[in-house]
């Protein structure tokens, strides 16, 4: 059983208490479809294990982390938007933009993406 926080807004949607698009699970992550879209395809990736930020990331936790991002590249292969491109951006804290406080990576594609992002 994964650490999980009562109070979180993404570990209600694992135990399935408010509801959410998924679009993708494995044993140790989920993606969904954020409510608040920044681009034609906006994911949320979130791990099964409560972390609040990357600064909360222990060394015990890097082949949880590195599972985010192969479930985004997973997800860009089976929904054919890996070759165009495709970005993940993960923020710490609220000054970096960070919402929920539950590590998450954004996976963004279907329109050209700017750089720097803001």
């Amino acid at each position: 059983m994964w650490e999980s926080n009562p109070d979180c807004l993404f570990c209600k949607i694992l135990a399935g208490e408010i509801p959410a698009e998924i679009v993708y699970e494995s044993d140790s992550a989920i993606a969904f479809r954020d409510i608040n879209p920044q681009a034609p395809t906006h994911l949320v990736i979130i791990p099964r294990k409560h972390i609040a930020t990357i600064n909360d990331i222990e060394t015990g936790d890097n082949a949880l982390v590195g599972s985010l991002y192969s479930a985004a590249r997973d997800i860009a292969a089976a929904d054919g938007f890996a070759d165009d491109g495709y970005r993940v951006v993960m923020n710490c804290n609220e000054a970096a933009g960070q919402t929920v406080f539950h590590i998450h990576l954004h996976l963004l594609s279907g329109r050209s993406l700017s750089w720097p992002p803001g």
